[in-house]
């Protein structure tokens, strides 16, 4: 609905336009169609371009150097500190960009599916479809709660304004600014809508510890039997692939928190890479990127047909897409569940050297959630270049406002208070590294984490890796023996002690970095 009333005075806009608050998704699909670049594809989705930036710039993200958070933020490359003054100045000129707008448009949602740990979120974005996705990711209130609801968290959101650097002091002209202690996120310059979703998680990453509650860069599920799991993996390991399985309730798919009572959704959407999505290997985010009110990024559309073509990655590799957990039909309402009887880190190990499946013990567990290993490759160019090994602590360094070690001690009595079995999945490559071999066929990964998840492979016989110490199991129901010992695979079993030894030490010595810093 249009909104005169709503005042915006308090926080700093004084709109000269029209302000649209808590549209419905039709309303704002009707003004977001009347901005560049925005289309609708065959089925209903909204495909959408973010220009120069499809993705994430984590090194234009600050936070502000203020009293009230100074002593506990892990300063660095991932968290750099912007003067408050610096910040304020950036924060008044955003403000009065958007007073000067034609069109605002305002999300009043939630953040955290626990009613005693949520985070009342106020968006203000000058883009129709910047609000939709808002909308979509975010928890939305019911009428009797948003008559009532108080904003405690403020996004403010300008793709179109850019930063002076010399003077705001930031690197470009795009910047997301975090302010820890007023719960404020300023956002300009780039119209890429992760940095709206994970701006507010980084926030909850900073909140939710200091409520005795730990934040997970996770996904989650549940069985029939009430046996549920959390999935930690950096981008690309699978973590929302293998959550949307339709035989588990999915809780969520990449934010979450663990309480004294339990698992809870952070968010109340989803946001899937969709390059190469396959119907028949992922028919439920397939489904639900093909379906009315969800939001596609950067996506080639054929100007006739109006078919996705999610395998041309012309425009990007990181093509996105945002949607309700509600079109997923096996959701979880409430989108909570009970302590998780499984654990599962999953890394995309590109060098072929990790065995699908290992268990690992509460030392391994803490090793590797520090860690947070996985592989990335360069691409598909002339001359394949070697896999890159990938470290992020916590599985998202990139998110983490305090120290990874705030977080590893959490992880590490929830452990210990609730006895989670712990497993180590690689989705990467086996027969070799990539270009050499080939990537895990996901009906076996789907194999082995249902049978870690049904806890039927709990008391299987395993055999120790000799080179990276875990406990691999000798049988898993339904996966070729061969592929469990991935030196068998392998058409040089020298070539792979040589480059398993050499990746052992890499993340032994990250181990070791993290647990000394």
């Amino acid at each position: 609905m249009t909104s005169t009333a709503l005042d915006l005075n308090a926080h700093g806009i004084s709109p000269s336009g029209e302000v649209f608050a808590n549209l419905s998704v039709p309303g704002l699909y009707e003004r977001a169609l009347l901005q560049p670049d925005v289309h609708i594809a065959e089925g209903g989705p909204l495909v959408v371009e973010t220009g120069v930036h499809t993705g994430r710039a984590p090194k234009d993200k600050f936070v502000v150097e203020e009293p009230g958070s100074i002593d506990r933020i892990w300063w660095g490359s991932i968290n750099q500190p912007i003067a408050e003054d610096s910040a304020s100045g950036l924060k008044q000129k955003l403000q009065a960009h958007l007073s000067a707008q034609p069109q605002l448009f305002v999300v009043d949602a939630y953040a955290g599916a626990h009613p005693e740990r949520r985070l009342n979120v106020r968006v203000i974005t000058e883009s129709a479809w910047h609000a939709l996705f808002a909308r979509t990711l975010f928890i939305n209130p019911s009428p009797e709660e948003l008559a009532s609801q108080e904003t405690q968290a403020v996004v403010f959101h300008a793709p179109t304004f850019e930063a002076d650097p010399e003077v705001d002091g930031t690197h470009r002209g795009n910047f997301v600014v975090l302010h820890p202690t007023d719960l404020t996120i300023c956002i300009g310059g780039t119209h890429y809508a992760g940095e709206i979703k994970k701006s507010i998680f980084t926030l909850m990453n900073d909140r939710l510890p200091q409520q005795g509650v730990f934040p997970m860069h996770c996904s989650a599920n549940v069985g029939d039997d009430g046996r549920s799991a959390i999935f930690f993996g950096l981008s690309g390991t699978g973590k929302t692939t293998l959550s949307a399985d339709p035989e588990r309730g999915l809780i969520g798919d990449d934010e979450h928190g663990w309480a004294d009572d339990g698992v809870f959704n952070i968010e109340g959407g989803c946001y899937a890479k969709v390059i190469n999505l396959s119907p028949e290997q992922e028919p439920e985010i397939w489904d639900a990127s093909h379906q009315f009110g969800a939001v596609l990024e950067n996506v080639v559309l054929d100007p006739v047909t109006r078919r996705m073509d999610l395998e041309d990655f012309s425009k990007t590799e990181n093509t996105r897409s945002a949607y309700s957990l509600e079109a997923v039909a096996n959701s979880v309402p409430e989108k909570r569940t009970g302590h998780p009887s499984a654990v599962i880190m999953l890394t995309a190990d590109a060098f072929g050297l990790l065995p699908p499946l290992a268990k690992l013990s509460r030392e391994q567990a803490m090793d590797y959630f520090l860690v947070g290993y996985t592989a990335k490759v360069a691409g598909t160019e002339v001359g394949v270049v070697e896999p890159e090994a990938t470290f992020s602590a916590c599985f998202g360094a990139p998110f983490l406002p305090q120290p990874p070690k705030v977080y590893a001690e959490m992880l590490g009595r929830r452990l210990d208070e609730h006895g989670s079995g712990v497993w180590l999945v690689n989705t990467g490559w086996t027969g070799g590294p990539y270009g050499v071999g080939h990537r895990m066929p996901i009906s076996a990964t789907r194999a082995i984490v249902r049978g870690a998840l049904s806890g039927e492979l709990a008391s299987a016989e395993t055999r120790t890796d000799p080179i990276f110490g875990l406990e691999v199991p000798i049988e898993v129901p339904g996966v070729d023996s061969s592929l469990l010992n991935p030196r068998e695979t392998w058409d040089d079993p020298a070539a792979y002690d040589a480059k398993a030894k050499e990746l052992a030490g890499q993340i032994a010595g990250q181990a070791a970095k993290m647990r000394a810093s």
